[in-house]
C-alpha cells in the first residue's frame, strides 16, 4: 500500500497541465516539492505533522484537479483553465455531452466526475498521512535519502540534465500555485484595464445623421457561422471539399450580380466562447473572458448593431436559434426584436446542439421580417449555429419552398449519424465538422442567390476555430469573413481593405483583429469614406 500511496503522490506532483506532455519521460523526474515536504514531515512534532500532512493533501488534490482541468480546456478552447472566470462553461459542458452521448450518457459522466473530485483530495491525503508515517519510523533512512536526493536535483537543475528533451528536476505544484497566483492578479488588473480601454470610443459621439450614411436603405446582414475558422480551409483534410463551396458559391452569387470580397480576422477565443467573439466584433472591444463580456454588456458601448437602431432608418432583428431563454444582454446590442428558438414557428427535432438547423433559421428571418411587403430597411445578426460541436446528427440541405414548419426534418435527423459513434475517431470528427460548415455556407449563399436584391448588403464570419479535435495544436485563431453585394459602390467603399475577391480569402489575405472590424466598418460607410 505505501508503494501505491507513493505513485499516487508523484504521479500528482508530476502530472503535466497539457495531454501532449503525457509522456513516461514526464514521470521520471524528481520534484523539488516531494523533497522539501518529507523534510518538513522529518522535522515536524507528531500533531503538527499530521495536520501538515493533511493539508499538504488537500492542496495537492486541489492542485491536480486543477491540472486535469487544464488539460481540457487545453484541448478544447487552446487556454488553461481560469480559476476564477471559467466556473460558468460548466453548464456549457454539460449541454454539449447531453448532445453527444445523451442525457443518461451525460448524468453518468457528471456523476464520475464529481466522484474523482470528491475521491482524488482524499487519496492523495490518505497517501501523504500513511507516507508520513513510514518517513518517521524509518527516520534515519529517510534522512539520508532525502539529502541524497536533494543533491541530486540541485546537480542535475545545474547542468541543464534531461531525459528525452524533458528536465529532470521538476517543480510543477509550485510553477502551478505561482502560476493560479498570477492568474487570479492578472484577472483582478484585467478589470482595471478594461475600464480604461472602454473609455476610449472614436464614435462615441458621432451624431446618428453622420453613421452608416453609406448603407442608408439597405438591408444589411451581419452572420455569424459557428466555427468556421481558417483550418477549414487550410487543412489539407477538409480544405479541397469547403474551398469548392466557397468557389462554387462564388460563382452562383456572380451569376445573380453580387460581388463578394474575403479576410480574415483573429478572434479572442478559440474551441468555444462564441459570445466571446459576438461581443468583440460588435463592440469594438477585446472581449476576451466572461468579466469582460459582464462589463462591456453592462456599459453604453456603442455597437454595430445599436448604430444602426441608433440612426432610426432601420428595424434591427436577431435571429438567435442557439437562444433557449431570457437573454437581456439583446438590449445593448440594439435589437429591436430578438427571434429565439421559441419564436421561429420551428416544429422539428433539434440536430446535435443547434435546436435549430441553419436553412430554417434564413427561412424564419425571411418568412418573418424580410419578405414581408413594405418593410422599412433591415439591420439583422443571424447566428447559424448548426456547425456548433459536436456536429452529428446533420440537416441537409431542402427546396426552399418545401420547408414549412419543419417536420420534414424528422426524417432527415432518423438518418443522420450517432455522435457517439463519430466521437470515437478523430477523422470522423474532423469530416463530419467539415460537413456542418459546407451545409452552413450551403445555406446562407442559396439565400441570397434566392432572395437577395439590389438593397441586400451582407457581411459573414466564422466566430472561433473549432477545438484541437479538429485543427490539431497550434491552428491559431483566425477566421474567415466575407462581404456580399449587389451593388457596386458598397464594395468600392471598403477597396483600402485590400480583401480578396470572391467568398476564399487567400493564403495572403489580410488578417485583423476581431476588435478592429466595427472602426474599420464605420469608417468605410460613414460620410468622409473615401475622402483625403
Amino acid at each position: 500500500m505505501s508503494v501505491l500511496a507513493a505513485v499516487l503522490v508523484l504521479g500528482a506532483l508530476l502530472l503535466p497541465n497539457h495531454m501532449d506532455l503525457l509522456t513516461v519521460g514526464m514521470f521520471l523526474r524528481i520534484p523539488v516539492e516531494a523533497i522539501f515536504a518529507v523534510a518538513l514531515l522529518l522535522i515536524l512534532p507528531p500533531k503538527p505533522r499530521l495536520a501538515a500532512a493533511v493539508a499538504g493533501g488537500v492542496v495537492l488534490g486541489v492542485l491536480t484537479i486543477l491540472n486535469l482541468l487544464d488539460m481540457g480546456f487545453y484541448q478544447f478552447l487552446d487556454r488553461p483553465f481560469d480559476p476564477v472566470l471559467d466556473w460558468i462553461l460548466f453548464a456549457d459542458a454539460k449541454s454539449f455531452l447531453n448532445d453527444s452521448i445523451g442525457s443518461a450518457g451525460a448524468m453518468g459522466v457528471v456523476i464520475g466526475i464529481i466522484a474523482l473530485v470528491l475521491a482524488l483530495p482524499t487519496l492523495i491525503t490518505l497517501s501523504i498521512v500513511r507516507l508520513s508515517g513510514l518517513f518517521t519510523r524509518h527516520g534515519a533512512v529517510a534522512t539520508r535519502s532525502t539529502l541524497v536526493a536533494g543533491t541530486v536535483w540541485v546537480t542535475c537543475a545545474a547542468l541543464g540534465a534531461q531525459i528525452g528533451g524533458i528536465p529532470v528536476p521538476a517543480s510543477n505544484a509550485a510553477q502551478h500555485v505561482d502560476r493560479s497566483y498570477r492568474q487570479i492578479a492578472d484577472g483582478i488588473k484585467d478589470k482595471r484595464v478594461f475600464a480604461e480601454e472602454a473609455r476610449v470610443d472614436a464614435f462615441a459621439k458621432t451624431p446618428t445623421d453622420q453613421l452608416l450614411t453609406g448603407l442608408r436603405g439597405k438591408n444589411v446582414i451581419f452572420a455569424f457561422i459557428e466555427s468556421y475558422g481558417r483550418s477549414a480551409i487550410d487543412d489539407p483534410a477538409m480544405a479541397p471539399q469547403v474551398e469548392a463551396v466557397l468557389e462554387r458559391g462564388t460563382e452562383q452569387l456572380d451569376q445573380a450580380g453580387f460581388g463578394s470580397r474575403s479576410g480574415y480576422l483573429t478572434s479572442p477565443v478559440s474551441g468555444a466562447g462564441s459570445w466571446l467573439a459576438h461581443t468583440t466584433f460588435m463592440s469594438g472591444m477585446w472581449v476576451k473572458n466572461q468579466q469582460r463580456y459582464r462589463s462591456v454588456t453592462s456599459s453604453k458601448r456603442l455597437t454595430l448593431t445599436d448604430a444602426f437602431r441608433r440612426t432610426g432608418d432601420w428595424r434591427t432583428v436577431g435571429i438567435m436559434p442557439g437562444v433557449t431563454r431570457s437573454w437581456p444582454e439583446g438590449k445593448f446590442f440594439g435589437l429591436d426584436h430578438i427571434y429565439d428558438s421559441r419564436q421561429m414557428g420551428y416544429k422539428g427535432p433539434k440536430f446535435s446542439w443547434s435546436p435549430v438547423p441553419d436553412q430554417f433559421s434564413l427561412e424564419a428571418f425571411q418568412r418573418l421580417e424580410h419578405g414581408k411587403p413594405g418593410h422599412q430597411p433591415i439591420m439583422a445578426e443571424i447566428v447559424l449555429a448548426t456547425s456548433h460541436n459536436p456536429w452529428a446528427p446533420l440537416p441537409e440541405m431542402v427546396d426552399w419552398d418545401e420547408i414549412g414548419d419543419g417536420t420534414i426534418y424528422h426524417e432527415i435527423k432518423k438518418a443522420g449519424k450517432d455522435p457517439k459513434e463519430v466521437w470515437t475517431d478523430s477523422a470522423k470528427i474532423r469530416n463530419e465538422y467539415r460537413r456542418s460548415i459546407e451545409y452552413s455556407l450551403h445555406s446562407l449563399i442559396t439565400w441570397v442567390e434566392k432572395y437577395g436584391d439590389d438593397d441586400t448588403v451582407l457581411v459573414f464570419l466564422g466566430d472561433h476555430q473549432p477545438n484541437a479535435t479538429v485543427t490539431g495544436p497550434d491552428a491559431g485563431r483566425e477566421v474567415p469573413i466575407s462581404i456580399v453585394a449587389r451593388d457596386p459602390d458598397v464594395l468600392k467603399r471598403i477597396d483600402g481593405w485590400n480583401w480578396d475577391e470572391g467568398l476564399r480569402p487567400g493564403k495572403n489575405a489580410p488578417v485583423w483583429p476581431m476588435n478592429d472590424f466595427r472602426d474599420k466598418f464605420f469608417t468605410a460607410y460613414g460620410p468622409t469614406a473615401g475622402k483625403p
